[in-house]
């Protein structure tokens, strides 16, 4: 099933998600509908909060930008093939280091639909969670599949991508965020969106 996305301007967006302390077919569905509304809008990463949940879920599929990951990345402690990896989805992700040097890249966000900015992050990060089933598992990646995972993981943390740019940057797009938090109020405001809080 296809879920509203989120866009800026609205409060979810802000919040912290709290823990995941069930693993249930409703878990299973939810993120299953999150894949599927991150492929129908062409992203690479989804989380909670931009389908109005507040908890720590966020789901990833990198393999359309195949040729900008970089090796090595492990799974559980080996090299795994990236089509059996994604999509991937993880469930309360906690950062644990951060590896390489900082690398400026542009970054979108289905939140902020047409904007786009760089942000500067490390290169790689390691990553433990839960899959929908309750294992537990650590991965290590680099490239853009460590960027998604940090752009996610701020997302739960209610962090979003236009904050992690440098004052210039942001400047530089601030008509633009000004013209797209009115029209979400806006839309907000009349009743077509729902509030999602």
């Amino acid at each position: 099933m296809l879920l509203r996305v989120t866009t800026y301007g609205e409060p979810v967006l802000h919040q912290k998600g709290g823990p995941i302390d069930y693993f249930t077919q409703d878990l299973k569905q939810l993120a299953a509908d999150m894949v599927e509304t991150m492929y129908e809008n062409e992203g690479i990463g989804l989380a909670a909060q931009q389908i109005g949940q507040l908890i720590r879920l966020c789901v990833i599929d990198v393999q359309l930008r195949h040729d900008e990951i970089e090796f090595p990345y492990r799974f559980d402690g080996k090299i795994t093939p990236l089509h059996l990896l994604m999509p991937l989805t993880l469930v309360n992700p906690v950062i644990k280091s951060f590896h390489g040097e900082d690398v400026p890249y542009e970054e979108g966000c289905l939140s902020f639909p047409d904007l786009r900015g760089e942000v500067v992050r490390p290169e790689g990060v390691t990553v433990e969670f839960h899959d929908v089933e309750g294992a537990a598992h650590k991965m290590e990646s680099s490239g853009i599949l460590a960027r998604v995972v940090q752009h996610e993981i701020d997302h739960l943390d209610g962090v979003l991508f236009i904050e992690r740019m440098k004052p210039a940057v942001r400047k530089s797009l601030e008509a633009q965020l000004k013209s797209l938090q009115r029209e979400t109020r806006a839309q907000m405001k009349a009743g077509r969106l729902r509030p999602m809080e």
